[in-house]
Parts: C-alpha cells; sequence; structure tokens
C-alpha cells in the first residue's frame, strides 16, 4: 500500500533556529541509543537542547537534577551511561555533546545494527567510583 506524503501543518514545519541544537539521525539508525536508561536518555536531550554550536553546556548538577527531576545518583549514572556511550565528554562542571561517529561492526539490514546482550544499569556506588577514577573526587 502506498501513502501520499504531505505536511499536515505546512505552518510548523521544522528550521534550523538561530539557537543552535538539532539531534544526530544515527542515534536511532545504529542504534546508539539502545542500552540506555531513560534517564541518560533524558540528559542527552537536554544536554542537545542547551548546548552551544560546539556542544558544550556549562548547567550545574544541581540545575540539571532541578530540570531533569533526577536524584544525583540517577545524574552520575546517566552521565557515566553518556561518557561509556561516547556521545558526551564531561569534564566538571563543563559538558560537551559529541558528534556521533559510524559505529563499526555488524549492521543488519539498512539503518539496524545487531543487540548485543542486555546490560543490567549501573548502581550509583559503581558510577560514583567510575567518575572518581576518571575524573577525581566528586562534590556534592
Amino acid at each position: 500500500m502506498r501513502y501520499e506524503r504531505f505536511v499536515i501543518r505546512p505552518e510548523r514545519v521544522r528550521r534550523v533556529p538561530s539557537r543552535f541544537s538539532w539531534l544526530d539521525q544515527r542515534l536511532v539508525r545504529e542504534g546508539r541509543l539502545r542500552g540506555l536508561t531513560p534517564g541518560a536518555h533524558s540528559l542527552y536531550l537536554f544536554l542537545a537542547v542547551v548546548a552551544d554550536n560546539q556542544g558544550l553546556s556549562w548547567y550545574g548538577d544541581g540545575r540539571v537534577m532541578v530540570e531533569l527531576g533526577m536524584s544525583l545518583g540517577q545524574l552520575e549514572s546517566a552521565r557515566a551511561l553518556l561518557v561509556a556511550a561516547d556521545l558526551v565528554a564531561y569534564q566538571p562542571p563543563l559538558y560537551q555533546v559529541l558528534e556521533v561517529r559510524p559505529q563499526a561492526g555488524p549492521v543488519c539490514g539498512p539503518g539496524h545494527q545487531e543487540a548485543g546482550p542486555a546490560e543490567r544499569p549501573a548502581t550509583a556506588a559503581e558510577v560514583r567510583a567510575l567518575i572518581q577514577a576518571r575524573f577525581g573526587a566528586v562534590n556534592r
């Protein structure tokens, strides 16, 4: 069955805003969001929205927690997942949303990557240890 393609609300067609922000389609096409928690999805979207044209954001932990309704443990876990997924760089207090680079590996059909085994979410203690190992003492 073939559907006619038309714009539902022409007055609301998206345009690149004067304030820079976008999300790369490869996040979905290459399965880069798979395995991330809803908290990591929320944090990534928030950072992509507030970042400047170099992907930089200076929002502090307190403000991010308020905006996203997260606890410190949830924020630390989400941040660690995004850093591990190579989507965000973090050097307190600065975040950088990174360019999405193509992933190497087998692809199943157009735009779909094989799903790996499910991983359990990191505990808050594991996330703190990861952050301390990478950045030193964690400020609260």
